[in-house]
This record gives structure tokens, sequence and C-alpha cells, in this order.
């Protein structure tokens, strides 16, 4: 009898299609994520072939200590290679925090706390560098300001311009990193204080202006204490974002040197110093799940915070009075400058045939639609419209994207349903931890955990191969489309299947004629994000792409190290036209907005 019961209830756990997927789950899951990083793990403490091989004489798959003695301590070459890196990430990571809460936190208090003029305008418009890929502006930042003492040579567009050298600290190194990765996350900062902002209660704004209170001390003793967690949680996840950056620091610090963590856990390994590499990429790991983390620790604490419950009806706007025009119009060319200027900026790049001479003579349409035939140099490549090595990168970048897409929705989509109908569970939970788990990792850390499984030697057949890629891209963007798909499917009711089930409607037809159906924008929204994040990653793929040439992002290394740089600017007008596209197509599907009830 005992045995029947057991066998009942497995096959009744069983029964349900919930069960059945959080299970499987959490298996592909598990060899996905956990097992991966285990081999990199292990191979921090091995031998491996070439430099490391020469240097220790030991065998190969040997293990040692040497790697962690090497890399921790009180060595120059210890120095060099992990410590001034790491001072560099932090450096980087805490000014792009702190300006990107500055210039994030400043657009949306005058967006929704003042009578600002051309407030639809602006909060659309600086949207566009978060939507970019950070690397387009780190690009742009040199097009502008490289000149003949700096940037081997170039004349830029500030110089052409005004005739006026920068320095090399303003050009490359860690200003400019710190600049340009403020820039790319201040729109961050703006969407999520900037609905603090507008949804918050005004009550004791409007009681403190009532009592002649100064705007100052309103903001001090008021405002700041009610969006404080939006504001701590917000410098948190900029700064995690900014110590494992890996394109900004490439394009504007290693030409003078100067190196952050991420850039020099790619010039190891690829060195042939591979231990040291994999543990620059725990180390990042750990620090970035320490410091997300803290974002967790401190949105649970949000409730601490409150101050008065209920909305206020009516928000009086500041009047900026004689301010108000100077204000809007200053911000009007900001958001021009760093959003539209850049893609000018690109697009002259791709026409001029001698950098620095920007007159019509000087202009072609080689670098887009140029034949070998009519070469201005021997070795010169055709335009990028008509070479089939170019076309044949995108087509690799769309066709992963569309296929990570497809992956990465479908899999949110039923994770989504089967822990929202598990919900409680130990196994719901520990599969959407696990889904998550991705997302603790900065990307060039992640690809370094599926590089060491690809050259593993039961795995060695999978380097360089679509196949790594589309592992490694999938289970990076699982968590976006996870979480969208189990915050939808926890708003449908169960007694809407429950009523499907009555009269027989099997599980299949049920999600695709009424889950699907009822929350169709916000799972569209997990298909379409991840196609979006592949078209513009670079540090993901970077040390799984042999030579570089294998995606149209990756080929951006290889112009800008040969001295192509039109060809650099003309493929990267190429992919923000395309990303762009794609996020307007994303917003027209799903009728989402990102700055939706915030700008004006």
């Amino acid at each position: 009898m005992k045995r029947d019961s057991l066998a009942h209830r497995w096959r009744a756990w069983f029964s349900k299609p919930s069960n059945v997927l959080l299970l499987a789950f959490l298996i592909a899951l598990f060899c996905l994520s956990v097992l991966p990083l285990a081999t990199m793990l292990s191979n921090m403490f091995t031998v491996h072939q070439g430099t490391e091989k020469k240097l220790l004489r030991l065998a190969v798959g040997s293990f040692t200590w040497s790697h962690f003695k090497r890399m921790f301590s009180a060595s120059e070459w210890s120095t060099v290679n992990f410590w001034i890196p790491l001072k560099n990430s932090f450096i980087v990571a805490t000014g792009s925090g702190l300006l990107g809460i500055l210039f994030g936190g400043t657009v949306a208090w005058f967006i929704t706390r003042s009578n600002m003029k051309f407030k639809k305008f602006i909060s659309a418009v600086f949207l566009f560098p978060y939507i970019m890929p950070a690397w387009t502006l780190a690009l742009f930042w040199v097009n502008l300001f490289q000149n003949s003492k700096v940037g081997g040579g170039n004349v830029g567009m500030f110089e052409s311009l005004f005739g006026i050298c920068m320095p090399e600290w303003f050009v490359f190194g860690l200003f400019p990193m710190v600049i340009v990765i403020a820039l790319h996350y201040s729109p961050f900062a703006y969407l999520l204080i900037g609905g603090i902002l507008k949804n918050m209660d005004a009550t004791l704004e409007e009681s403190a202006t009532l009592l002649r209170a100064g705007r100052w001390k309103i903001i001090r003793r008021i405002t700041l204490p009610i969006v404080m967690p939006a504001v701590l949680s917000t410098m948190l996840l900029i700064f995690s974002s900014g110590f494992s950056s890996y394109t900004v620091p490439v394009f504007l610090g290693s030409s003078v040197k100067c190196f952050t963590l991420s850039t020099k856990m790619r010039a190891l390994i690829n060195g042939g110093y591979q231990g040291q590499g994999y543990i620059i990429a725990f180390v990042s790991i750990v620090l970035g799940s320490f410091i997300l983390g803290l974002n967790q620790w401190f949105t649970g604490k949000r409730k601490s915070y409150t101050t008065v419950t209920g909305k206020s009806g009516q928000v009086s706007l500041v009047d900026l009075k004689k301010a108000n025009l100077p204000i809007s119009l200053f911000l009007c060319v900001y958001v021009l400058f760093f959003a539209i200027a850049p893609l000018i900026s690109f697009a002259l790049e791709s026409v001029i045939l001698q950098p620095g001479n920007y007159s019509l003579s000087n202009m072609t349409l080689y670098f887009w639609i140029g034949t070998e035939s009519s070469a201005y140099e021997t070795g010169m490549i055709s335009g990028i419209l008509l070479n089939p090595t170019m076309w044949k990168a995108l087509g690799r970048q769309v066709l992963l994207a569309l296929v990570v897409g497809g992956i990465v929705g479908t899999c949110g989509m039923l994770i989504g349903y089967s822990c929202a109908r598990s919900r409680g569970t130990w196994l719901a939970r520990a599969v959407e931890s696990m889904a998550f788990f991705p997302y603790l990792m900065p990307a060039m850390a992640f690809g370094t955990i599926y590089l060491a499984v690809a050259t593993s030697k039961s795995f060695s057949f999978l380097y360089g191969t679509f196949g790594i890629l589309l592992l490694v891209a999938s289970v990076k963007f699982l968590p976006f489309a996870s979480r969208s798909g189990i915050n939808s499917m926890l708003q449908i009711s169960k007694e809407i299947e429950e009523a499907a089930m009555v009269v027989g409607v099997p599980w299949w037809k049920r999600m695709a004629r009424i889950m699907f159906p009822i929350q169709k924008s916000s799972i569209l929204s997990g298909y379409l994000l991840p196609v979006i994040s592949v078209m513009r990653e670079v540090a993901l793929f970077t040390l799984l792409v042999p030579f570089a040439r294998y995606l149209l992002t990756t080929m951006l290394f290889s112009f800008n190290e040969t001295g192509y740089s039109q060809y650099g600017s003309a493929v990267t007008l190429l992919i923000v036209v395309i990303v762009i596209l794609i996020n307007t197509l994303t917003n027209k599907l799903t009728g989402a907005s990102l700055d939706k009830g915030i700008g004006g």
C-alpha cells in the first residue's frame, strides 16, 4: 500500500506541467551555469599550455598554487597586472556612479518637479545614450578629441574646428572612461529616480512650502530622504556596470596602457597567462555579486525610508522663472550633443579619406560602397555594403540575435509559468535563483567561464563555433526574460487556467490560447530585449571569437587596431541604426516606452 501511495504521489507530481518544467530547468541551469563556473575555478589551479608551461616547467594539467602566489604577491608583476587595474576599476566605477547619479538625477528632478520647457523632447532624446552601446560614446569621444599630439597623430573634429589640442589625460585614460560610462548610464539613473519622483507623495513638500521653507532645504530634508533608496540602488548598479565595463576601457585606455580588470583579464589570457586571467575573472564575479547583493539589501530596506502613506492629488511644480529658458536650452543642447552628435560624427568619419580633413574634396563613399578595383591604397578592402565578409558577419550576428531571442524568450516564459504555478516551493525558488545567477557576473567574466569550458579537452570542439556563442548568450541574457516571465505570469489568476482544464483543454493550447495572449506585451519584451542585447554585445564574445572576425561587433577591434577607422565608424553607425530600429520595433509591438510616465 505504501508503495502504491508513493507511486501515486510521484505520478500526481509529474502530471503537473509546471513541476516537470521546473525539474528540467533546474538540471539545465545547473549544467549551464554551475558546472562551467566549477570548470573555471579548477583552471585557476591548473598549468596551461604555452607560457605557463614554460615558466613553471610543469606538465600541462598539473595542480599548482603558482598563479595565486604570482597574482597576489608584492612583486612588480602583481602590481602592474592586478593591483593597478583593480585601483583603476574602482576609480572608474566610483566616478561614473557619482556622475551618473548627478546627471540623471538632476534631469529627473527638472522633468518631474519643475515647469521646465521642452520636457517631452528632453525626456525622449535623453534615453538615446542608454539605447546605444556604451562603446559608441567612447568612439565618439576619440573622434571628437583626438589630435595631432595624441591618438596616433590623427586630427579629431575639435582640433579641426577650433585648432585646440586637448591633453592626453583628457582624450585617453581614466577621466574620459568615467565621463563616458557616466553619460551612458545617466539615463538609467534618470529612469529609476524619475519614476520615484513622479509617483512620490508631494504632501510634505507642499506643507514645507506653505511654512516658507527654502527650496534647497526642502530638497535636502524631504525629497532626498524619500528618493534615497532609488539613489543608493542606482549608484550600486552603475558602480557594478562601470567596474565590469570592458569596451569603454579598451577604446579609451589601451592606447595609453591604462588597464582595468576587464581589459587586463583579456590581455593575460591572450598572452598565455590563463591561470591569472581566470583569477581576475573570479575576483570580478565575487565583487559583482557582492555589489548586487548590497543593491538587493538596500532595495529590501526601502520601506524604512517611507515618510507618508497615500499620494497627494496635486504636485506643485517649481517655477524656474527667468532661469527656465536658459536651463531648458542648455539641457536641449546637452542631450542633442550626446545623443545625436555621435551619429553625425560616425557618418562624417566614415566618408573622409584623410582623417582630420572635413572638406568636401576629402569626402568619399568608398568605405561604404567602394570596390577593391577602386581602392585608394593597396591592401584596402571594399566598402562595408559591398563586402561579403561584412555581410557574413552581420548575418551571423542577426542569426545569433534571433535564435537567442527565440530560445531565451521561450525559456523565460516557461520559467515564469512554472515558478508562478509552484510559487513558494523549494524547486521554484531554486530555479528562479539559478536563472538570475548569470546577471551577477560581469559579461567579460561570464565569457571567460565558457572559454574555460571550450578550451578543455572534453569540449574543445566548441571553441570558435556558433554553438558556444549561442550557449553563452542564451544563459547570460536569460535573467531578463525570466524576470519578465515571472512578473507577467504572477498577474494571471489560476482560476483562468483551471477553467480551461475543466473542459479538457491541453496544456500547450492553454499556453498558446490563454496565457500568452493575456500577457503578450510583457512576454514579447522577453523575446525582443535579448535580440537588442546580442546586437550590441562585445565583451561577452571577445574571448570566444577567434581573430575577432566572426561577428560584426567584434570586427570593430580589427579596424581600429589596423588603422582603418573609417571602416570602424561605418560599422558602428550601421550597428547603432540597427539597434535603434529594433528598439523602436520593440516599443511598437509591446506598446512599452522607457520614459512613459516620466517625461512631460
